[in-house]
């Protein structure tokens, strides 16, 4: 004998149905937005690369545009800056304490002083 739902069963399943349909529609919009966000900011990023940076001017935010410069070691460097006054080169940024020869060589076409 084949299995014939009650009616109390058969709504049960619509009402189930319905909301796993309503939590589908009402989600998608936030994982579209989250892909575009994420879109957006590898192309940020992306376009910060190829971007100079003035050592002599730029703030914490724009210095950590380079490679492997964090918030720490950004504002060491704009501390560096205002206490010593302006780098005269580009590889004079390597005197502030945390910036090696490897940091200068990841970062050498993109560090400029004006």
């Amino acid at each position: 004998m084949p299995f014939t739902p009650t009616p109390e069963e058969r709504m049960t399943t619509n009402h189930c149905v319905r909301t796993i349909v309503l939590a589908v529609l009402a989600l998608a919009p936030s994982a579209i937005g989250a892909a575009t966000i994420t879109r957006t900011e590898t192309i940020t990023a992306a376009t910060a690369v190829a971007e100079k940076v003035n050592i002599n001017t730029a703030g914490v935010r724009e210095l950590m545009t380079l490679s492997g410069v964090g918030r720490k070691l950004a504002e060491k460097i704009v501390q560096y800056r205002e206490a010593h006054g302006p780098f005269k080169k580009p590889e004079d940024v390597k005197s502030v304490e945390g910036v090696g020869s490897a940091l200068w060589e990841q970062n050498r076409g993109r560090i400029v002083v004006k």
